[in-house]
């Protein structure tokens, strides 16, 4: 259930803009109005979220690690695991971010007949989310070329490797087919694996069907249903420059396109996609680990009025002897 309301919530984007634009003719709210919204408000709700992250006080250090903490000099420490310095976090945080190191060593149980309980190396996750996290970088990057005039270098030469190998013409882009391949890889898990098809939401549904089909439409406009691209460009700049054009001409497929990426867009903040922020921000991994070199004190421990065991034991000293329980006081 949780997999067909996903489905149809983005099928029925699909359907909107598609009517929207070859039936209504609403280019300036699917081209103007609508893209400008999601930009604001993913800038005002990006904010917001790194704002009441930012300023949640952290009164305990609470890193997490897997390594052998700092302490004596003749104890080798793990000073990417378990680092006792700021270069040893941002050393860490580097491969967390770019490498994706602690899923790297994720493992998989499995119960055997026996029974016995099983580990065993689990590297495909792994391989798929840093395969769609640096193929959709890239795609994102080669999108430039539609905001600047001229293109950059560094557009053209990224744009040059991706199409490396000048398969068909236009020349096959390596990270469509990763992206869409990881993608894929990231939904049958989700949909065959039973644990994690149980604890699965709607909400994670959508955001796989939501970057398919961007990433679908986005593959058949370059190499099947051809859209203008001088005009796509020209509203981009429009859009940029703050004088929108009318955009009218380019095509119903681009503007499919365009409104599923503002959707995107607008519903980045206020899901699981705001890890892009939020992995900069979490205390179990921006923290050294130098608890045994530096005591830590909670700022929040401020002197209160309690009331001590001794104190407890005289009021309630009659209830206690006649139940015969032990007293610190006779």
């Amino acid at each position: 259930m949780n997999v067909f309301v996903s489905l149809v919530a983005v099928l029925g984007l699909v359907v909107i803009s598609t009517w929207g634009i070859s039936a209504w003719q609403l280019h300036g709210l699917f081209g103007v109005v609508l893209p400008y919204s999601a930009i604001t408000l993913f800038i005002l709700g990006f904010l917001y979220r790194v704002y009441r992250w930012a300023s949640t006080p952290v009164p305990f250090n609470i890193p997490t690690t897997c390594g052998q903490q700092r302490s004596l000099d003749w104890i080798p420490s793990s000073r990417l695991e378990s680092p006792s310095s700021t270069l040893g976090v941002l050393g860490r945080m580097a491969l967390e971010v770019l490498f994706f190191r602690s899923l790297f060593r994720n493992t998989t149980a499995e119960l055997k007949p026996g029974p016995r309980l099983v580990y065993g190396s689990n590297k495909y996750l792994w391989a798929a989310a840093l395969a769609f996290h640096w193929s959709f970088l890239v795609v994102f990057l080669r999108h430039f070329r539609f905001f600047a005039e001229p293109v950059p270098a560094w557009v053209n030469l990224l744009q040059w490797g991706d199409s490396f190998f000048e398969i068909g013409v236009p020349a096959f882009f390596m990270t469509d087919a990763a992206l869409l391949a990881a993608l894929t890889f990231l939904f049958l898990r989700r949909v065959l694996e039973p644990k994690l098809r149980y604890i699965s939401l709607p909400a994670d549904y959508f955001v796989l069907f939501l970057l398919l089909a961007i990433a679908t439409s986005g593959v058949l406009m370059r190499y099947w249903l051809k859209v203008d691209v001088t005009a796509v460009k020209e509203l981009m700049l429009g859009l940029l420059a703050f004088r929108p054009t009318s955009g009218h001409g380019i095509g119903t497929p681009f503007y499919v396109h365009f409104f599923l990426v503002s959707v995107l867009i607008a519903y980045f903040p206020f899901s699981k996609l705001m890890h892009l922020g939020g992995v900069f921000l979490s205390p179990t991994r921006n923290l050294s680990n130098d608890s045994r070199r530096v005591r830590h004190i909670n700022p929040w421990n401020y002197p209160v009025k309690v009331h001590t065991y001794e104190e407890w034991e005289h009021d309630f000293r009659d209830r206690l002897v006649e139940a015969e329980l032990p007293l610190d006081k006779e």
